[in-house]
């Protein structure tokens, strides 16, 4: 806001101005989380001016996080390729002639090498992805990921798999193991799935996903962008998880990576301002849901980046690659970082993900941060009260 005071038969004149960009009571205040959000509502803001936007979402962010955490998070591929599925974005599936080759489930030591690894860069959570429908009939193979998972725990990290679809008793299983997280993304509105995917259903997924959510694993779902969805999938993609019983523990948007061999391979890239209305967008609608920046962030400059994460992405995959593509390595996150004042998340420092684990088992924390003097302590949000100087600044 600007005054400028004139003088008039000895009266002072004041005039003021607030800028475009000033936050009202209805913005800067922190919502409740809603399961009742509809389409148009969604829809309405997906489509508001793209710096109002950004500015909403980033006040919302400030109510539920700390904006200067970034969850450092790094993917491994334990079981390549061979996947009977045909989703059309997927390298991995055996229906399409690609660069990656199948392989067989990966030893277990190599993969608490590559979790070692990932903890002494910073990542607090590591993630596992097998090339599978299902996980039926592979008890072995299933015997093993879950002494994969109680390892990689032990070393105070989050944990997180991806592997399919599961029963409920798996997804027991996994939690008894000392699973974290499960990824199952719905990929886009149940509307243009049939377009991407026949040989599993939504409502597969969803199935998926509640057996995950019931057996008290923090759930992972979010979707892909530039598959040739509309506006209005994105909404319903959106909408799809903001209607479930509890929001997704973390939501990724990826941006899709065409690869040779795949029906997709000719596709354009979204547009960037796509990205960010789609991040901005689940920011307000999941306000307390992880937004992770997934897939194709590799092609986003520093700048846009920067700007995805104050519209509210607040996690990332690091490392030396993700599934089947590339990733931004550690060193140069870590130095982006350090230029625009992030630092990475502990492990369970997120809430709800503390609240599954029992309350974060004080002991393996003081034993991993003894510099932290509360290391259970809800992050503290930054509120936007005023349009300072300083926070017109930090927010244009």
């Amino acid at each position: 806001m600007f005054r400028i005071t004139l003088s008039s038969i000895g009266r002072p004149i004041r005039l003021t101005r607030a800028l475009a960009t000033h936050a009202t009571e209805a913005q800067t205040a922190a919502p409740k989380t809603r399961h009742d959000w509809t389409k148009p509502e969604i829809q309405k803001i997906f489509e508001s001016p793209l710096l109002d936007l950004v500015f909403r979402a980033a006040a919302v962010h400030r109510q539920n996080h700390d904006p200067s955490k970034i969850q450092l998070c790094t993917l491994m591929n334990i079981k390549t390729g061979g996947c009977t599925e045909d989703c059309s974005y997927c390298s991995q599936s055996s229906r399409y002639s690609t660069p990656t080759k199948a392989s067989r489930l990966v030893d277990i030591e190599p993969v608490l090498e590559a979790a070692r690894k990932a903890k002494e860069n910073g990542s607090t959570r590591f993630c596992m992805g097998a090339a599978w429908r299902d996980m039926a009939g592979r008890k072995r193979g299933f015997e093993k990921i879950l002494h994969m998972v109680r390892e990689v725990r032990g070393m105070g990290m989050e944990v997180c798999t991806t592997l399919g679809m599961l029963s409920p008793e798996q997804a027991r299983q996994l939690k008894e193991a000392g699973l974290t997280a499960y990824n199952h993304n719905l990929d886009t509105s149940r509307e243009f799935y049939p377009k991407v995917i026949t040989t599993r259903s939504y409502d597969d997924r969803l199935d998926t996903i509640s057996a995950v959510r019931d057996a008290g694993i923090s759930v992972c779902s979010g979707g892909i962008l530039g598959l040739g969805e509309s506006d209005e999938d994105r909404v319903g993609l959106i909408w799809e998880v903001s209607s479930m019983p509890e929001h997704p523990e973390s939501f990724p948007v990826n941006a899709l990576v065409p690869i040779e061999g795949t029906p997709l391979e000719g596709n354009d890239p979204v547009p960037y301002q796509t990205l960010l209305r789609t991040i901005a967008t689940a920011r307000i609608v999941l306000p307390k849901t992880i937004i992770r920046l997934a897939a194709g962030r590799q092609t986003l400059d520093e700048s846009k980046q920067a700007m995805c994460f104050m519209a509210g992405a607040n996690a990332v995959f690091t490392g030396e690659q993700m599934l089947t593509t590339p990733c931004s390595p550690w060193d140069e996150d870590k130095a982006m970082m350090e230029r625009w004042g992030l630092e990475g998340m502990r492990s369970f420092e997120q809430v709800d993900v503390a609240r599954k684990e029992g309350g974060c088992r004080h002991h393996e924390h003081h034993e991993h941060h003894e510099h932290h003097d509360a290391p259970h302590a809800e992050p503290r949000p930054t509120p936007i009260t005023s349009t300072s100087s300083a926070q017109q600044a930090a927010l244009l």
